[in-house]
């Protein structure tokens, strides 16, 4: 069995499968912008979780010192390593931040 096209055809064949290329690569970048955009989502709501929690925790502790007053050298170290957490907290926020908006092309290495 011998098939014959003509090259309009063949032309025709190439031009489809173009497309239908064109059109899974599209889609392929829409999915991968998806993707992204759920997973800053999800480390964005991770973080702020950490925060409340971390916070929950320093206001507890220093409820109890100050409620239960005696030590002063207590007292000056439960509100003095809140300041040391925040600044961590707040270095590591604006880091995630602004490491979101950088893309990596084909040639870069991992």
């Amino acid at each position: 069995m011998t098939i014959s096209l003509t090259p309009q055809q063949v032309l025709a064949g190439v031009g489809i499968l173009l497309a239908l290329f064109m059109v899974w690569r599209v889609g392929a970048k829409r999915t991968r912008a998806a993707v992204d955009a759920a997973r800053t989502g999800a480390r964005l709501v991770s973080l702020a979780g950490r925060v409340a929690f971390t916070a929950a925790v320093m206001v507890g502790v220093q409820w109890l010192v100050i409620t239960h007053p005696g030590n002063v050298t207590l007292l000056l170290v439960v509100l003095a390593v809140p300041d040391l957490f925040a600044g961590y907290v707040l270095t590591k926020a604006l880091t995630v931040s602004t490491m979101d908006g950088h893309r990596r092309s084909r040639g870069d290495r991992r």
